[in-house]
């Protein structure tokens, strides 16, 4: 059964994908996954796992990079849109929150903010109308509205980041590792906003990120990555009782906590890719 807002619908269509950096360095080994319309799809694994590049390819953004997508498609709507610039994508309603936040310093809070709705030509009305969402979403942005954005904490720049792409009016937001650097409160903040966005704007989310924990705990679905693999995945709710997962990725086994350097590796590979 579907949780209200979500349908059989899928947006995102990502199938058999291989990327390849500087032309020699395979990174992604034939990674597939789908976002259903009004889901929050949460991308699971450690460092180094593939996350951050499988948000690129969606978005385009791998060129910059010396990346490419060498072998398989991405579809969005049934669209071929590996071709498109980002631009053209964030026009589609496809936006990406980069990893490490990444403001503008420089310029203030609600500058930021404004600079999410630069492909839209809906009126300064809806503009305004949005921006007052978007503090309806994070007051403490409104009450630092006016200052200049590289004088912020760490949580309110991830506000900021996620509050720009809000402005766009997205359908499908790439959210890369929200939980970095934060304290544990404003994690669980973080992604409260995001369940409620989710909930009440019927945006979509493909969440990339390394807090097993609490990605689990807000998405529908999940897919944990190892290697440049997708290794498991299901729904979100099994997976938080995947013995594996809960030994592996949750730091927890039926004899009780483990650390995960107690482990060996070739116990993880060998259980899953066997």
């Amino acid at each position: 059964m579907l949780d209200a807002g979500r349908t059989d619908e899928t947006l995102l269509e990502v199938n058999n994908i291989e990327v390849i950096y500087n032309h020699v360095i395979l990174v992604l080994k034939g990674v597939s996954l789908s976002v259903p319309k009004g889901g929050i799809t949460a991308l699971l694994g450690g460092n180094g796992a593939g996350k951050t590049t499988t948000l690129k390819a969606v978005s385009n953004l791998l060129h910059s990079e010396r990346g490419e997508v060498t072998k398989g498609s991405i579809h969005y709507r049934g669209d071929r849109i590996q071709e498109l610039d980002p631009a053209a994508l964030v026009k589609r309603g496809v936006i990406q929150v980069m990893e490490g936040r990444h403001c503008f310093e420089h310029l203030t809070v609600e500058e930021n903010l404004l600079t999410g709705a630069y492909t839209r030509a809906d009126g300064s009305a809806n503009i305004a109308r949005d921006l007052e969402m978007v503090y309806d979403y994070f007051p403490r942005l409104k009450e630092r509205r006016k200052s200049q954005a590289g004088y912020t904490s760490g949580g309110e720049q991830q506000m900021v980041a996620m509050g720009r792409a809000l402005m766009s009016r997205p359908e499908t937001i790439l959210l890369d590792e929200p939980s970095m650097g934060l304290a544990p409160q404003l994690v669980e903040q973080i992604f409260e906003i995001v369940k409620s966005i989710n909930e009440k704007e019927g945006v979509s989310f493909l969440l990339a990120e390394q807090n097993t924990n609490v990605a689990l705990k807000y998405a529908h679905y999940g897919y944990i990555l190892e290697s440049g693999r997708v290794v498991m995945d299901g729904p979100a709710a099994e997976l938080r009782e995947n013995p594996d997962v809960k030994e592996f990725y949750l730091g927890m086994s039926d004899d009780g906590r483990k650390s995960f350097r107690d482990v060996r590796s070739y116990r993880r590979r060998k259980r899953w890719l066997s």
